[in-house]
């Protein structure tokens, strides 16, 4: 079954880790975890995918304009699957689900928030 568009864990401005594909982590001489980082530029909720900033770059072939007389190959960003990105943990710095709470905000009203499973640390 199919989730619903605007149910997305990730938001625009967040950072994020690429779990899967051609930017998945790799290991360091020492065994240590590598991880590609990138700042969520976009968020398509009916796709579910989000542009992020350094991640899937793709090669587009661009015919001459009058912006860009040249024309050429441009590098670019494409979309990633949300399934394949995980926020980072503020406090670690490592990848972390997301979690939901209700808390009390400004005057009284609750608020609902994300928070990084991993630390409990609040991320908005």
């Amino acid at each position: 079954m199919a989730q619903r568009p605007n149910k997305l864990h990730i938001k625009k401005g967040d950072t994020v880790i690429v779990t899967r594909g051609k930017d998945a982590p790799t290991r360091d001489k020492n065994g240590k975890m590598v991880y590609t980082k990138g700042r969520v530029l976009k968020v398509f909720p009916a796709e579910q995918r989000a542009l992020v900033e350094g991640v899937n770059m793709v090669k587009k072939h661009s015919r001459p304009t009058q912006d860009n007389p040249q024309g050429g190959i441009i590098e670019q960003e494409a979309p990633v699957h949300i399934s394949n990105l995980m926020l980072e943990d503020p406090k670690t710095k490592e990848p972390t689900r997301v979690g939901y709470k209700v808390m009390e905000g400004k005057g009284g009203k609750e608020k609902k928030v994300r928070y990084a499973k991993k630390s409990g640390e609040v991320i908005d």
